[in-house]
This record gives C-alpha cells, structure tokens and sequence, in this order.
C-alpha cells in the first residue's frame, strides 16, 4: 500500500448537526477533486471532536430503539436525530473521543468490511497502550471488552460509516469518561442482550485518562494502520 496524506482536525465540542454539515463540506471537496481528476493532492481528514448529548439513529435502526419522548428528550438536554451512517442507535456525548474519518477510499481499498475491521484495530492498539484488550467480537460492529466470571461483555467503541462513491462519513465514538447513564436511554446499537454492556475506558482503568494523550495514540494508531503521512 502506498503512503498518503492525512489531514488532522480538531474541533472540540461542537454541535452535532454542525459537526455533520462540516463532514459533509470535507466530503463534497474530496468528490470534486476527484471529479476534476485529481487537480490538488489528495488529502484524508481525520477529525476530533465532541458533542453534547445527543442520541443518532442509523439507516438500519428502528425509532423504537429511542426509549425516552421528545419531553423527557428536552429534560434530559439531548437532541435525536436520524442520519445516514449504517449501524442502529448510539449516543453522544461530553466524555467521549468521537473521531470522523473522510477517507477517499477509492485511492485505499474499495472493501467496506476492510475499512471497519481496520477502523476497530486502530481502537484495539490504542486500548492496549492504557492496558485493555478489547478483541473483535464475531457478528458485532465496534471494539468489546470479553465476558469475565464478574461482568459481561462490554461495548467501548460504536463504529458506523456512510460510503458516498467510496468517500467515508462518521466514524467511532470512544467511551473515554462519558455518562454511562444516559445508554439507558437507548437499546444501544439495538442489541438486546443481558450478557452485553456499555463501558468507558474510565470505569475499566478506575481512574481519569487524559483526553490529550489517548487522542495522540488514536492519531499514531491510524497513520500505522492505513499507512499514511501526517500533514503538517
């Protein structure tokens, strides 16, 4: 695989809708540029960010999977909105890494099923810099924590993606130090399931990460797994 260019954002906390149109805006640059064959180097976009708290349906995900009304929505101070990633229903929120990859893949490998797998190794390596293993679990998107004799498996990284001509949006959201509580509010990623949670590498480690340092290892993990140069 040959060496591109890799863009780094960060966009601290920010709105979600506001942080889909910028994605959006990033996305429609890299077709152009495409369309136009090419006239500017081709540059991949990896964004940081956070969002207040705010609940997102997937293509494949039902309206039923929202537990709360638009009532207990506004007490809560989430907002809900339906989008075009693929996946079901996840949250967002003050504690998390959200990371957006715009990737044209057209240029990397045209394999959806290769893009997630590599997206979930990148959280596999940097959990286990902090000292956590979180395999792949058969069947299930995102990056788990195994079943123990004490505590069922865990989810601490969703992963979903739209594909617009083998240009990525969205990305993963990193369970860092959110409010666990509000996944009550959800059947997360639509799996009912007794023997599966949701996690944070927080309440995993006991103690506070810095938000900085686990960032920077995202940021290494993903120029080692795609190959890329980091654009200065």
């Amino acid at each position: 695989m040959s060496e591109f260019q890799l863009k780094i954002h960060n966009w601290g906390s920010i709105d979600y809708k506001l942080a889909w149109d910028k994605q959006a805006e990033i996305q429609s640059e890299l077709l152009e540029n495409r369309a136009n064959g090419y006239p500017n180097p081709i540059v991949h976009h990896l964004i940081f960010c956070e969002h207040p708290h705010v609940f997102t349906l997937g293509r494949s995900g039902k309206d039923t999977h929202l537990l709360v009304d638009d009532e207990k929505l506004k007490a809560i101070g989430a907002s809900f909105y339906k989008i075009n990633r693929g996946g079901d229903i996840t949250y967002h929120g003050p504690g998390q890494i959200v990371g957006y990859l715009i990737f044209d893949l057209n240029e990397i490998n045209t394999d959806v099923h290769w893009f997630v797998r590599s997206i979930e190794e990148i959280i596999i390596k940097t959990l286990a810099e902090f000292g956590l293993s979180g395999p792949r679990h058969k069947g299930y998107t995102g990056v788990w924590l195994d079943q123990d004799e004490i505590f069922p498996a865990r989810k601490i990284c969703a992963i979903g993606i739209h594909l617009s001509r083998w240009i990525s949006l969205h990305g993963f959201a990193l369970n860092l130090n959110p409010d666990l509580s509000y996944f009550n509010h959800i059947i997360p990623c639509g799996i009912q399931d007794d023997n599966r949670a949701v996690t944070s590498m927080k309440l995993e480690l006991q103690r506070p990460l810095d938000r900085e340092e686990v960032i920077a290892s995202i940021e290494r993990n993903c120029i080692d797994v795609f190959n890329f140069k980091k654009l200065l």
